[in-house]
């Protein structure tokens, strides 16, 4: 059955629900197979208006859907589940973008043998430039993985990792566009010190990161390489890379990203 014939339910639309079902209305997804669910009547207005899909209670929506997708803050997510799911179908496919919770979370609220998948996705999904990891639960199988796939593919690529490795997805891929905009911040602060107006600034860097970004996807170059061929002997480029390597940038950079993985465990143990 492809994605097409299936219901989606979004439970608890925030951004990244929102994101979903924007992407999936864009890719040709008939509006009647969509339904959400939000706790502010204002934010149902809204989604309603701009989307034209319904706007639901959870437990028609858990009737109504053929897949539901779990879109609450984690902090959120044991009292959404302690009330949802005891009422879910069994074999109903569950997809989880609650970034750090496990498909254990949910499998141990819902009923046995439900397939539970777990995404975790990125805010560039708002551009269709996203880089989701999926990891199937226990009785997830390669059907329910490929439908996972179909339902993220408006929203960038996909790739499926073993779950154990999703707290170091989340730290890389999850948190990574902070990261960069963080770095894109210093950089534009540098270029205003250095005397030059902050949108000239902003200008030239931000088209700098997207045409290396399009050089690391495309060339197939390692980016030790990519970064030699700009770094001439004697030249500007490796005064500044001698900078970074005396202020330790890349143990820094190293040591935030275990942070984060670190950060999410602790998420979600105290989760559950």
């Amino acid at each position: 059955m492809s994605v097409g014939q299936h219901t989606i339910a979004v439970i608890g639309a925030g951004k990244m629900g929102e994101t979903i079902l924007s992407g999936l209305l864009r890719a040709g997804w008939p509006a009647s197979a969509l339904v959400a669910t939000v706790r502010r009547q204002e934010r149902a207005e809204q989604l309603a208006t701009q989307y034209g899909i319904r706007i639901v209670a959870n437990d028609e929506a858990v009737a109504a859907a053929d897949v539901l997708v779990i879109a609450v803050k984690p902090q959120d997510a044991a009292v959404l589940m302690a009330d949802l799911g005891p009422k879910v179908p069994p074999g109903k496919l569950v997809v989880s973008i609650c970034a750090g919770l496990p498909t254990s979370f949910f499998e141990r609220r819902l009923p046995d043998a439900t397939p539970v998948v777990r995404v975790m996705s990125n805010t560039p999904a708002l551009v269709d430039e996203a880089m989701s990891a999926i990891s199937a639960g226990s009785h997830a199988t390669g059907a329910d993985l490929a439908l996972t796939e179909e339902m993220l593919k408006p929203l960038g690529k996909t790739l499926r990792v073993p779950e154990s490795q999703q707290d170091a997805v989340t730290a890389l891929s999850g948190s990574g566009p902070a990261y960069f905009y963080y770095l894109v911040e210093a950089m534009t602060d540098a270029g205003i010190l250095l005397g030059l107006p902050r949108q000239v600034a902003h200008d030239l860097i931000v088209q700098a990161a997207v045409g290396a970004a399009v050089m690391l996807r495309d060339s197939g170059d390692p980016p030790v390489m990519l970064r030699e061929a700009v770094t001439s002997p004697g030249g500007t480029t490796i005064s500044a890379i001698r900078e970074l390597e005396s202020h330790r940038v890349r143990a820094a950079v190293l040591d935030a990203i275990e942070a984060a993985r670190d950060r999410a465990r602790e998420l979600a143990a105290s989760a559950d």
